[in-house]
């Protein structure tokens, strides 16, 4: 199936895979072939994807966005993303400190929905490098 993933910083991946996860509202979604169509909102997570013909997944991060799929082609509308291997854990872990310090501080709702969401987006990343780190 097709594997589309783009962000408003541009295209991420495109190309053809065996099957893709990724994290959404209600857990994790395993996408293979043929899988039932369906549109739903992402999380702040990793996104595996195994291109077709290779045996080792890929992994890129994703802040939240949608997740659209139909019969051959899934479409991740990330609202930022990277690969892995672009993510730095000493920035992960002071965006982490910064969104802690910040939700301890919050002043209003909306300061500390801000707090949580950039908290969650930090969290995300290091986990995601964590589990790499583990099966190197």
């Amino acid at each position: 199936m097709q594997l589309e993933i783009v962000s408003a910083e541009g295209a991420l991946y495109s190309g053809v895979v065996h099957e893709v996860h990724v994290p959404a509202e209600q857990g994790e979604i395993g996408v293979h072939p043929r899988h039932v169509q369906l549109i739903t909102r992402m999380v702040p997570g990793e996104v595996r994807l195994l291109p077709e013909g290779e045996k080792e997944f890929e992994h890129l991060y994703v802040s939240g966005g949608m997740l659209e799929i139909l019969p051959n082609v899934v479409t991740i509308l990330a609202d930022t993303g990277a690969r892995a291997a672009d993510l730095d854990e000493k920035e992960a872990l002071k965006a982490k400190e910064a969104a802690e310090a910040l939700l301890k501080d919050a002043d209003s709702d909306y300061d500390a929905k801000k707090a949580k969401a950039e908290l969650l987006a930090a969290a995300a990343q290091l986990r995601m490098l964590e589990k790499i780190r583990k099966k190197r």
